[in-house]
């Protein structure tokens, strides 16, 4: 890995050297250390240190004391933010969140013992890794992290109940991190998670659902939502999804198998660093068939979901408002999942039909989900193919073109605004679409012809 070039690294190591000039420890700290070990690039850098928030503040010209009741401070240093947080003890975690109370320490093993796994419990010193680059000499290891690196374990640092009684978030990200680095969860870690599944209902709907994202967005979606479900925490946070299990589909369309099943071969797909619509999308696009299940009513018929797409749409809605999604990105899951089921009938789509339907915002992800679905179920692409072909062969200009008639066009040719506006433009809009007329005197002449004044 090369850091040289990094500037979140130089940042980091630039405040680290300077806590150790001035007398003070300082290292890397938590999950940048684990990936400098594996040789992954690392998100960003966080610095550890025996200076107390005030002490760091005094020490740089830019400081933002963002949680500094627990010892961290965001140092600005080369226009690059770095959290900078004292070496401490917690004390209890009444509320299964953050500590009630921390003790500013000195001590870097202290400090480690209260983290949450082994892989994040492990500090590294920025001087010897300057001096030889060489990540693993530079690692100061109290807790067995390296080990379990190697061996691909997940395990919680001292007793795992405990760990997740202080903050039970750490089940889920537990999942996640064994998830992403194709680990697995040591069985005291596996067993506690399991025994405290139902007490992640404590843990802030925000903050499951940035986990969760993680989950569906860095790459390994599949095996993440697996894991949950066979730890129990699915049932927890998502339960409509696991309703999934066991509700079969028609073999002709889906020889795959039940609603689950490809649903997880659909989150197999996923790449890392997906939108989060799309990624959530992917997992709720069938979440309302398990509801609207119907069974074969004789032997010619077969298994149906009707209504299935409605009923998603709403559950997918409501999943997004319990978990406290932004308006734009329900709107787009919403969107995503009532427009997959839109591409069977792509072929026979009248040509304004087809342009309304190129122009839903962000079609690049319709198109990536349609052929994800297909993917996971017969594997026909003809459609998907159809459909891309369509989408280049129709510019913005053409499936969005400035309007021939608008309200100001009606009005000034003698019709009382109403409710029928709405009808006419679109009227109209849909000649225009189709080639029919070309401008705002043939859009007029052709309302008048089917709209009385």
């Amino acid at each position: 890995m090369n850091t040289d070039t990094n500037p979140k690294y130089d940042a980091a190591a630039a405040i680290a050297l300077r806590l150790r000039e001035a007398g003070y420890q300082a290292y890397f700290a938590g999950g940048c250390v684990r990936d400098m070990l594996l040789g992954i690039p690392p998100k960003d850098y966080d610095v550890a240190t025996s200076a107390t928030p005030d002490e760091v503040v005094a020490l740089f010209a830019k400081t933002f004391t963002v949680g500094a009741h627990f010892g961290v401070v965001l140092v600005v240093e080369q226009d690059v933010a770095t959290e900078v947080a004292t070496l401490r003890s917690d004390g209890a975690y009444s509320d299964g969140r953050r500590p009630d109370a921390v003790r500013f320490s000195a001590d870097g093993r202290e400090d480690v013992l209260r983290r949450d796994f082994t892989i994040n419990g492990m500090l590294l010193d920025p001087v010897i890794y300057e001096e030889t680059k060489n990540a693993v000499a530079a690692t100061l290891d109290y807790v067995g992290g390296r080990d379990d690196l190697a061996a691909g374990v997940v395990r919680a640092i001292g007793d795992a109940s405990l760990r997740f009684a202080e903050d039970k978030l750490r089940m889920l990200r537990a999942v996640r991190f064994a998830a992403r680095f194709g680990f697995v969860i040591e069985e005291k870690t596996f067993a506690a998670i399991r025994a405290h599944a139902a007490e992640i209902h404590a843990v802030s709907t925000e903050r499951v659902r940035e986990e969760l994202t993680r989950m569906l967005t860095e790459g390994s979606a599949r095996t993440a939502f697996e894991l949950l479900d066979v730890c129990g925490l699915l049932k927890e946070v998502l339960p409509e999804v696991v309703k999934m299990h066991g509700v079969q589909q028609p073999p002709q369309f889906h020889p795959e198998g039940d609603v689950w099943v490809h649903t997880m071969l659909l989150l197999e797909q996923l790449p890392a660093g997906c939108s989060a619509p799309l990624a959530w999308a992917a997992l709720l696009h069938d979440v309302g068939k398990p509801a609207t299940f119907t069974p074969p009513s004789s032997p010619d018929d077969r298994i149906r979901f009707n209504g299935h797409v409605e009923v998603g749409v709403r559950m997918a809605e409501a999943i997004c408002a319990r978990l406290r999604f932004s308006n734009e990105e329900t709107a787009q899951i919403s969107s995503l999942v009532k427009n997959h089921m839109r591409f069977g009938d792509v072929r026979e789509m009248k040509e304004s039909t087809l342009k309304r339907f190129l122009r839903l915002e962000n079609f690049a992800e319709h198109l990536a989900l349609h052929r994800m679905d297909c993917m996971a179920a017969h594997g026909d692409l003809s459609l998907y193919n159809f459909a891309c072909d369509a989408y280049e062969q129709h510019p913005e200009e053409a499936v969005r073109p400035v309007l021939l008639l608008t309200g100001r066009e009606l009005i000034a040719a003698g019709y009382a605004p109403g409710s029928r506006f709405k009808e006419m433009i679109a009227f109209a809009e849909d000649a225009q679409l189709e080639g029919r007329v070309h401008t705002t005197e043939e859009a007029l002449a052709l309302v008048r012809e089917h709209f009385s004044l």
